[in-house]
């Protein structure tokens, strides 16, 4: 293919020699005349192990120039990525001129080129931006509209830093936002000979995945670090502790509590918790991370009442009781608080869990149910239609398969509240997730 790269800064010159060595023909744009002299001489503008090699081997075949200015490179592609910068303004936010100005420019190249072109966004955005920003700056210049005129898809990138060429040729996954499928099917043949999975999807969609992947990294760096000072402090070897930590593939480092639901009880994370937090105090230790883990559990299960308040409606029937389905455990279940703060504004309440039953329950177990919702036994049902004729509001509190058959039953003015996702769609309608 024949494709322009705007920007040769770290992410830029490396997808550009990459693209040029794999044998498309590719034109770097950048305004700094340095950076340009740098790629037409065969060197590089930036460190970065065995890229010089790659840009000297195509400038010299021929496939690799740099230009200073829009108008060439746009007439002579098809299909063109944009590499610039997007810094931190001052109060986090992005400064978006970078990318802003470059769309202008070629939308005003495309106004005078007349035929189909992709445009295909590299910068790391912010969900939104591509609809708000880049969108309208390139049909504003153009004239043109995207998904018919042009084409418009959003393309992260997972380059490190001193690996970034072994990355471009074997990311973790490759994922591509499109407006329209032309302009994806475009993109999709130049990654067709990699290995990682191929996943295309909406364009915002393809935006956050960026910032879920740096942030989660981030918080990381930061967890291993608060588990290294406490360690340290107790004459532990943090790194014999990670080690083991990272063997674990099953729950550890894996998808699983990887996605959004309620909040995590039981009678293990929250004592655990509770217990390496206070130990990290008794120690003088500041470890923010590890001390607002508790915190961020009761803001979601505030997020929880929030949405469940503001219906207006008062008659709440409630599916799950434990803090995970399959099991009778109450300890600590964010379903018994927020029962318990439902019953003190005064809602209507009635409960159905199959593994629930005050007959059975004995110990702890029972002692803790008792001493925050006393009147429980007046509360439970025996079947799931007791709490479908009974309610306004149904709120699916665990993830238990007989849970999801009752939703499609209810009435439509029978208001659904899923705080475990038991069905795979989006809110609309009279259901609605608490995390999507």
């Amino acid at each position: 293919m024949k494709i322009s790269v705007f920007g040769l800064g770290y992410v830029g010159a490396v997808s550009a020699a990459c693209l040029a060595r794999d044998g498309h023909q590719v034109i770097g744009v950048d305004p700094s005349e340095t950076k340009v002299h740098l790629i037409n001489t065969g060197r590089s503008p930036i460190v970065e192990q065995g890229l010089e090699d790659l840009i000297a081997a195509a400038v010299a075949a021929g496939r690799l120039r740099a230009v200073t200015g829009p108008t060439p490179a746009i007439a002579d592609s098809d299909l063109t990525f944009v590499c610039v910068g997007t810094p931190s303004e001052s109060n986090g936010s992005l400064d978006l001129r970078f990318v802003r100005s470059v769309c202008e420019e070629i939308g005003a190249c495309l106004r005078a080129k007349g035929r189909y072109h992709v445009v295909v966004i590299r910068s790391t955005i912010l969900p939104g931006t591509m609809r708000s920003v880049v969108i309208p700056a390139i049909e504003a210049a153009s004239g043109l509209v995207a998904g018919r005129d042009f084409g418009v898809c959003n393309n992260p990138e997972f380059l490190r830093e001193g690996t970034a060429i072994h990355d471009y040729d074997h990311p973790p996954k490759t994922v591509i936002g499109m407006v329209d499928e032309r302009a994806g099917a475009d993109l999709r043949g130049l990654y067709e000979k990699l290995t990682a999975p191929m996943i295309c999807t909406a364009i915002e969609t393809a935006e956050m995945v960026k910032y879920v992947d740096n942030v989660w990294h981030a918080l990381k760096v930061g967890f291993a670090n608060e588990i290294g000072s406490i360690c340290k402090c107790l004459d532990i070897d943090s790194h014999d502790v990670m080690d083991i930590f990272c063997q674990d593939r099953k729950l550890n480092i894996s998808p699983y509590y990887l996605k959004p639901g309620f909040a995590f009880g039981g009678s293990c994370l929250p004592k655990d918790v509770s217990a390496l937090s206070y130990e990290a105090n008794r120690l003088d230790l500041q470890l923010p991370i590890l001390g607002s883990i508790m915190d961020s559990n009761r803001l979601h299960i505030e997020r929880a009442l929030q949405l469940i308040m503001r219906n207006g409606r008062r008659r709440i029937g409630i599916l799950g009781l434990s803090f995970k389905a399959g099991t009778d455990d109450l300890r600590h279940s964010p379903m018994v608080d927020v029962t318990e703060r439902l019953l003190g504004k005064g809602f209507e309440i009635r409960i159905y869990d199959r593994n629930v039953s005050m007959s059975r329950l004995i110990g702890a177990n029972r002692e803790y149910i008792l001493q925050h919702v006393p009147h429980i036994a007046g509360l439970l049902v025996d079947s799931l239609d007791e709490v479908a004729a009974f309610a306004e509001v149904v709120l699916v509190g665990n993830a238990s398969d007989e849970f999801s058959p009752l939703l499609s039953r209810l009435k439509p003015d029978q208001r659904v509240i899923d705080l475990v996702r038991v069905r795979n769609h989006p809110s609309g309608g009279n259901y609605e997730g608490i995390a999507w």
